[in-house]
């Protein structure tokens, strides 16, 4: 019995060890390549294709129709906003406990050469909502603070 509560420990230890190496930052800085939307681009990671990116405990309004979406109020104003902010830039990714999504792309939140949290900045200009979905949690707090302020202000999408 010992050892199999030695083994279950040892094993529990190595998945929090991963897991936590998972969630931590990425010390790299990659080149934006192109904008989908207000939550989404690709980067060049050194791969052929490069690496989509979404970005975690937000979602912008939709840029265009789909089967499952129409083309939400205030869509386009925030992919045009996250073009700007991205135009021939570089960015930093930090994890959460997920990292990639169920259709393959990577789960951040994003960083600008200047400091700027994006995922953050897009709430407090009113380009977003707050979005969470567990296990992806570490920001929402702060992330429903920003909104409400923002919500408050009149900023962006919650404007008259």
């Amino acid at each position: 019995m010992k050892i199999l509560l030695l083994s279950l420990s040892l094993l529990l230890s190595a998945c929090l060890e991963q897991s936590a190496q998972v969630a931590s930052t990425s010390g790299d800085w990659y080149p934006v390549s192109k904008v989908i939307d207000g939550d989404t681009f690709w980067i060049q990671d050194g791969s052929e294709k490069g690496k989509k990116v979404r970005l975690i405990g937000i979602d912008a309004p939709e840029t265009r129709r789909t089967k499952k979406k129409e083309v939400g109020y205030y869509g386009k104003e925030a992919k045009e906003y996250v073009k700007t902010r991205l135009s021939g830039q570089k960015v930093r990714l930090e994890y959460d406990v997920d990292q990639i999504d169920h259709y393959g792309r990577l789960l951040a939140y994003v960083y600008l050469e200047d400091g700027t949290f994006l995922n953050e900045e897009l709430l407090r200009l009113g380009y977003a909502v707050v979005m969470t979905v567990p296990p992806n949690v570490k920001f929402a707090d702060q992330f429903i603070e920003i909104q409400r302020e923002a919500r408050e202000a009149k900023r962006g999408l919650w404007g008259e």
